[in-house]
């Protein structure tokens, strides 16, 4: 029988400022899945009281940024006027469209005194009439999010849709992020209720799939969606991106994505010339950004 687990794709390591991420997507031999453009897992990471994250006001066109948090605290400012925290189990969900800067910090009152961080950063592309569009942020709380169990096997959606199942958060195209956690092993076949492509992270514990035993570390990409099955051993945490992709290919430079690289070299430009017609300051985070990265290539 021919293996559903069509590419396992290796964490890898990679610099946000002063902090060290795991990069699961893009990949040289799979740049999206479904919808998601990249996926970053942050942490697990112990930061003494001298340590913190600093993520100063940089850029995005053209996508949706996720944010969610296992442990830890972000506080989130951005060049509409919102200044929140984000804590473990809820989501911020920025929409860039033509432009928005936002920065990514420890809150004030954990600056001095150790703390964990551990989570995710996730990019989701826009459908091409929306590139454009206006910007926006809506920040879900944890108690929002559709939670349920059956059979002993523990289900959250944080954005999309399944079926019977409907996110709060305001997705732009088909799309599903759901977790999935066990106490005792368990037989999962859920491919009937999700759609498009499919690609698995397991957080804790491994799953068993077409006899081969799967951990941490790996982003399992499936075929097709439909055939989702898997084993779990006794204590797993695990979670599913997925849904329909686009139908044009999506460029990537630094933090732009757009279908029409034009877009991309004018956003290049006005960061460049710091813009703020294009690229407005954000409020109460104006005194540093992140410069435009050499070389300037896309992915």
């Amino acid at each position: 029988m021919q293996s559903n687990v069509g590419l396992v794709i290796e964490e890898k390591a990679a610099d946000i400022g002063n902090f060290m991420v795991g990069r699961l997507l893009p990949f040289r031999k799979k740049r999206a899945v479904g919808p998601f453009l990249f996926i970053d897992h942050m942490g697990p990471a112990c930061l003494k009281e001298y340590q913190n994250l600093d993520v100063p006001p940089h850029p995005h066109i053209g996508l949706s940024t996720l944010t969610y948090l296992f442990e830890g605290s972000i506080f989130h400012r951005d060049s509409l006027g919102n200044a929140v925290e984000i804590k473990p189990g809820a989501v911020n969900w920025m929409t860039a469209g033509k432009g928005v800067v936002h920065s990514e910090r420890t809150p004030e009152y954990l600056r001095d005194e150790s703390k964990f961080l551990h989570g995710f950063q996730i990019w989701v592309g826009l459908p091409k009439a929306l590139e454009q569009s206006e910007p926006s942020f809506y920040h879900i709380e944890k108690e929002a999010l559709p939670t349920w169990e059956e059979n002993g096997i523990q289900y959250k959606l944080i954005a999309g849709k399944i079926e019977g199942k409907s996110a709060p958060v305001p997705v732009h195209s088909p799309l599903f992020f759901i977790e999935i956690k066990t106490e005792a092993a368990q037989k999962i076949d859920i491919g009937d209720r999700l759609y498009g492509e499919v690609a698995m992270y397991v957080l804790e514990g491994s799953v068993r799939v077409e006899g081969n035993t799967y951990g941490t570390k790996q982003l399992l990409v499936a075929k097709k969606a439909s055939l989702c099955a898997f084993e779990t051993n006794e204590e797993t945490t695990l979670y599913l991106f997925g849904g329909e992709p686009f139908d044009e290919e999506r460029f990537m430079f630094w933090n732009f994505v757009n279908s029409d690289k034009a877009v991309l070299e004018q956003a290049k430009t006005d960061w460049k010339n710091q813009n703020v017609d294009a690229f407005p300051k954000v409020p109460g985070d104006e005194e540093e950004y992140v410069p435009l990265p050499e070389p300037r290539q896309y992915k």
